[in-house]
C-alpha cells in the first residue's frame, strides 16, 4: 500500500484534548478502509503566518499513513465537513521517516537551549525579556551619543574641493 504523511491543522479556540479526539477519528476511518496509521504526532499550537477563516493559531498535528488511496480520499472528504480542520495536507512519500519528525526536534532543541517563546537575545547575545532590556538600558543611563557633528554637516574645507 501507498505510504502518506498527513498534517492537520485545526482551530485555536479547541482544546488538545479535542485535537487527540480528532486524530482517532480520523485514525478509525483509516482502518475501517484497510489503512494503518503508524505514528501521530501533536505539535501544538503555533501561530500562523496569516489568518486562515479568522484564526491567528492553529492546533497542528502529524499522521504517517499505509493506506489505499480510496481510504485517504475519504479521509480528506471528512476533513473537509468538519468545521474544526481549517487547513489539511497529504503528501506521498516513498518510506516513512524513523524517530521524531524534524518538527519535534526543533521543538526539543528550543527546550534543551532554554528558548522559550518570549525569548529574545539583546545585541551581545544574552537571553532576556524586553522588560530586561529596557531596565537594563534605563539603569546604566543613556548611550552616548559619537560626537561626529563634524562629519554630518557636510561642509568643505580647504583642500577638500571636489574636482
Amino acid at each position: 500500500m501507498p505510504l502518506y504523511e498527513h498534517v492537520f491543522l485545526a482551530r485555536q479556540d479547541i482544546s488538545a484534548q479535542q485535537v487527540d479526539g480528532l486524530l482517532q477519528s480520523f485514525r478509525s476511518i483509516l482502518e475501517e478502509r484497510g489503512g494503518q496509521v503508524g505514528k501521530t504526532e501533536y505539535w501544538g499550537l503555533k501561530s500562523l503566518a496569516y489568518r486562515i477563516k479568522k484564526n491567528r493559531k492553529a492546533h497542528y498535528a502529524l499522521m504517517n499513513i499505509d493506506a489505499p488511496s480510496e481510504a485517504v480520499t475519504e479521509l480528506e472528504r471528512q476533513e473537509r465537513l468538519s468545521t474544526d480542520i481549517i487547513r489539511f495536507l497529504t503528501v506521498r512519500v516513498d518510506e516513512h521517516e524513523t524517530g521524531p519528525s524534524p518538527m519535534m526536534r526543533r521543538a526539543e532543541r528550543d527546550e534543551r537551549e532554554g528558548r522559550g517563546e518570549r525569548g529574545e537575545r539583546d545585541r551581545d547575545g544574552r537571553r532576556g525579556s524586553r522588560r530586561d532590556f529596557r531596565d537594563r538600558d534605563r539603569d546604566h543611563g543613556p548611550r552616548e551619543a559619537r560626537d561626529d557633528t563634524e562629519a554630518q554637516s557636510g561642509d568643505i574645507t580647504e583642500g577638500e574641493e571636489d574636482s
